[in-house]
């Protein structure tokens, strides 16, 4: 059974060629379970899309397609917001007629799924994973316009997606470093160059789609400031990973044929075996100054990659001091003015005090002459 399928088409964009009169692009979204990514239509393309549909099927689609209009002579519909508006409206109600309709005779075609980059409904389901896979990213990185066309959350989409990618990378690279094999280390190497290049255009879309959402409303400055620090997050470890490859590659190349680079492998392990406290019986409770042991992130990095992630948490660490002492700075701000406040609030009680004692003096006056009359 395919997977549910949201479609919508948010927004629309003026594409102004040179050498061609201007004309509308529709972005249409597309949510999948796992992802989700745009592709760009234009008008002539939902035509041919609705001819193809009637004429492979007996049935029409569920609802016709918008007709072309001509509001007036030698004037286009690009040129007019609101027939565009009107236009997209039409056709995100014929697309979703079809995608939510029972009947799945026009989602079954190949002309539907290839309009849309939807896999082949016959491949197997590996087969669907990569060609939804490949959908995502010539949908959204080679998208006209680039990330632009992303709205908040198919940006956080891309996001997940550049993460599982970095992360694939960093995987694959774990087998490089422990292949037996040159062929192994060939394939290993050649998959995390794969992914390290998927996730670099992802990161390129990331920084496109900030700056098209910094003019847009719908996300305040905190939000936008937290996204580019996972952006900018993300490039560290990026560098970080291609780094890793690098001197992968370089170890292999100078170890493979000799035994001084058997002798270099055997080294780094000691080195991180010394490093991580590996060789050495481990006292139970803390002990200050021990090794640290090792862990997921780091036991797939030799000691490059070891370095550079430590060189990554102190840049995070940095930031989140920076942070804490934004938070002190405010706090003393707030603790200077309430010290004002106090002093304020203790001169007018004082004031009080001395109105409350002079008119207390004026009352005993007061009182004597009135016991002189008496």
């Amino acid at each position: 059974m395919a997977p549910p399928l949201e479609i919508s088409i948010p927004t629309t964009t003026i594409s102004t060629p040179t050498s061609s009169p201007p004309y509308a692009l529709y972005n249409i979204t597309l949510r999948l379970p796992l992802r989700t990514f745009i592709v760009q239509k234009r008008y002539s393309e939902f035509v041919a899309l609705d001819s193809a549909l009637k004429t492979q099927l007996p049935t029409p689609p569920p609802i016709p397609l918008p007709s072309k209009s001509w509001p007036l002579p030698f004037m286009r519909t690009s040129t007019n917001p609101t027939l565009v508006e009107e236009r997209r409206a039409g056709l995100e109600t014929y697309l979703r007629a079809i995608a939510e309709t029972p009947d799945s005779q026009w989602r079954a075609t190949s002309v539907w799924r290839t309009f849309l980059n939807l896999p082949s409904s016959a491949a197997s389901q590996s087969s669907s994973r990569s060609a939804e896979a490949h959908a995502d990213i010539t949908g959204i990185s080679d998208l006209k316009g680039g990330g632009a066309n992303l709205d908040p959350a198919a940006w956080l989409d891309v996001l997940r997606e550049m993460k599982a990618r970095l992360h694939e990378a960093r995987l694959w690279l774990g087998k490089r470093d422990g292949a037996t094999t040159s062929q192994a280390q060939h394939e290993a190497s050649a998959s995390a160059k794969k992914c390290l290049v998927k996730a670099g255009l992802l990161v390129q879309t990331l920084e496109e789609g900030l700056k098209a959402l910094a003019g847009a409303r719908g996300l305040g400055e905190g939000e936008l400031r937290r996204r580019r620090d996972l952006v900018n997050s993300a490039k560290v470890e990026k560098e970080g990973l291609e780094k890793l490859a690098a001197s992968l590659a370089l170890k292999g190349n100078t170890g493979g044929s000799s035994a001084g680079g058997s002798s270099t492998v055997a080294a780094s392990s000691a080195d991180r075996t010394e490093l991580f406290g590996g060789g050495a019986s481990r006292p139970k409770g803390r002990v200050l100054g021990a090794p640290a042991q090792e862990t997921e992130r780091t036991r797939e990095l030799d000691n490059e990659g070891v370095a550079q992630l430590q060189k990554q948490l102190m840049q995070e660490q940095d930031m989140d001091l920076d942070e804490l002492a934004k938070i002190v700075r405010r706090q003393k701000e707030m603790g200077i003015a309430i010290s004002d406040e106090l002093d304020l609030q203790n001169e007018m009680l004082t004031r009080v005090d001395e109105d409350v004692t002079r008119v207390g003096g004026k009352l005993e006056i007061a009182k004597k002459r009135t016991g002189k009359i008496r």
